[in-house]
């Protein structure tokens, strides 16, 4: 009683920022130790029922949420971390780390990684993004270890860039460092992904240092900015299968983290279709993966519907183990690439046309959703003004405003049509029907389409798109009309959730309320736009919201 007491006081000295008091247990085992003699002592003694009881229930929360309820991850983009490298070399006249190519760059961090003598300088002189980053991983060092999950590094482009979260944590003398989680998220990088971790396994530091466990981060938002949808899901699927075959090859068990959004453009949707579509052998008994804030409402909300969620992802988790899906025939494969191909080649033609920016920020509250304060994160990576400096988020946040919805199928019309202009539309239906992938992916698109209107988006056009880019507008309203016309076709069918007509119901319901909010919200952007004004700040606020909650969608 009395070391069960000393460890709940520890605890709450910890919560209160104050040092524990000396001799008292601040750790998980040591609490869990203290529970499990009490569990033990009770039950010796004949009194199992009590040790049954709260007790525990205490022991099982205390084994899922440890003393900090949840584990923290970090999260800095690869960049950050060679800026910070970058400053050291130079003011200890090694030259410049950014400049220097990959291989010279990862055998100055092995031989870091294993020298003793301490690399950083106390006098380093230090820009402030260097300094955060540095601070950072000062911070870390003070942490209790539990309540720190993994480090992940954004837009990860080379083995280097984990050897150099590796090597600024030993720097910072963390005393159990974070176990370091590069996130491919990039077309490019999606590829070459296998190579890059294959470079690290080759390493025997690194290999000592993974303890034959490795996880990797596959992003679904960026890779679909960059290339599309449709070309995004295929590279996402390949990309697995590769980090798989790396993972078995190697002997390393290998755990993949989702970097999933709660919209379809951003790899959301319905739990059970998606991890059912993931690749053989990629969801080995674990799975990872993101739930976005607006998700988390809606799937752990309430007691009742976290349960289900929860039952939802363990039973999809453990049919993907124990029956996982076979793999695509070499047909299908080739049918795939030739659709991805020709989606990616449609996609980039419009979002790197020279107007389209212009149009975007002119027809979409983009810009002013930068201003709501409403995201976790700011807006842009970095300075400018192309869309390679802006986040996903706001991305498709900004196209699910105007219900134009854009991310979630832009380019699919060009692959789905010219497939079926050339006579493959019994084999679109056989893949719909025999490919799992597949299936999922023509799904998210058709729920997708459901949700959108041209109509809709027609209005913001006519209210804030200057006559000379109006042209863009129809253009992109002409394709969302051909890729739903052409999906109808794969799917044999004659409206859009002909099969789902509860889904249907609820969503036709859902416009009566949110098609006025529309209409208010692009007359408000209108106004916003020639006078700004702290009350139709506030009420376009307010149809943000509406819209987003009516959508069940963010970014």
């Amino acid at each position: 009683e009395m070391c069960i007491r000393d460890s709940l006081h520890a605890i709450e000295a910890e919560l209160e920022g104050r040092a524990p008091p000396p001799g008292e247990v601040e750790t998980v085992d040591a609490l869990l130790d203290a529970l499990m003699l009490a569990k033990r002592s009770l039950e010796e003694t004949g009194q199992g029922v009590v040790a049954q009881g709260r007790l525990l229930d205490l022991i099982r929360r205390v084994h899922c949420f440890g003393l900090h309820m949840v584990r923290l991850d970090i999260r800095q983009e690869s960049d950050r971390h060679t800026e910070a490298l970058d400053a050291i070399t130079r003011h200890l006249g090694l030259g410049s780390y950014a400049e220097w190519p990959e291989a010279k760059r990862a055998e100055f961090l092995v031989a870091e990684l294993s020298s003793n003598r301490p690399l950083i300088p106390r006098d380093l002189p230090a820009s402030e993004d260097v300094r955060e980053v540095l601070d950072t991983f000062a911070m870390l060092a003070t942490l209790p270890a539990d309540s720190l999950g993994a480090y992940v590094i954004s837009m990860a482009h080379d083995a280097s860039d984990v050897l150099a979260v590796e090597l600024l944590q030993k720097e910072a003398g963390v005393p159990e460092p974070l176990r370091v989680v590069p996130l491919f998220e990039t077309i490019s990088d999606l590829q070459a992904c296998q190579d890059i971790m294959a470079s690290l396994l080759g390493l025997p530091w690194y290999r000592r240092r993974i303890d034959g466990r490795l996880e990797v981060m596959i992003g679904y938002s960026d890779s679909s900015k960059d290339g599309g949808r449709l070309a995004a899901a295929w590279e996402l699927y390949q990309a697995q299968e590769r980090l798989v075959a790396l993972c078995k090859a190697e002997g390393v068990h290998l755990t993949l983290f989702h970097g999933r959004g709660g919209s379809i453009g951003r790899g959301g949707g319905p739990t059970h279709i998606a991890i059912s579509a993931q690749p053989a052998g990629s969801i080995d008994g674990n799975l990872r993966v993101t739930e976005q804030g607006e998700m988390i409402q809606w799937k752990f909300g309430t007691p009742d519907i976290a349960v289900r969620s929860l039952e939802i992802y363990s039973t999809a988790t453990l049919a993907a183990t124990l029956t996982p899906p076979a793999a695509p025939s070499e047909a299908f494969r080739a049918r795939m690439d030739a659709l991805a191909a020709r989606s990616m080649a449609a996609y980039r033609e419009v979002v790197r046309a020279e107007r389209f920016v212009d149009y975007f920020r002119s027809t979409t509250p983009e810009l002013e959703l930068g201003s709501l304060q409403i995201g976790s994160r700011p807006a842009r990576r970095k300075a400018g003004n192309g869309l390679s400096s802006l986040r996903a988020i706001p991305w498709i946040f900004a196209w699910t405003q105007t219900r134009l919805h854009l991310p979630a199928w832009l380019g699919i019309e060009a692959a789905l049509c010219d497939a079926i202009d050339e006579g493959h539309l019994d084999e679109l239906r056989a893949m719909v029907t025999e490919w799992p992938f597949f299936q999922s992916t023509v799904s998210l698109l058709e729920l997708a389409l459901a949700k959108a209107d041209g109509q809709i988006a027609a209005h913001y056009d006519a209210l804030l798109t200057p006559p000379e880019l109006a042209d863009i507008g129809a253009d992109l309203r002409a394709r969302l009309a051909q890729v739903e016309r052409c999906l109808l076709q794969v799917l044999d069918q004659q409206a859009l959730l002909e099969h789902s007509p509860n889904l249907a119901r609820s969503l036709e319901l859902r416009s009566a309320y949110l098609d006025p909010i529309n209409l208010v919200q692009a007359e408000l952007l209108r106004r916003q736009r020639l006078a700004d004004d702290d009350q139709l700040q506030d009420a376009l606020l307010a149809t943000v919201n509406g819209v987003a909650a009516g959508i069940k969608n963010t970014g």
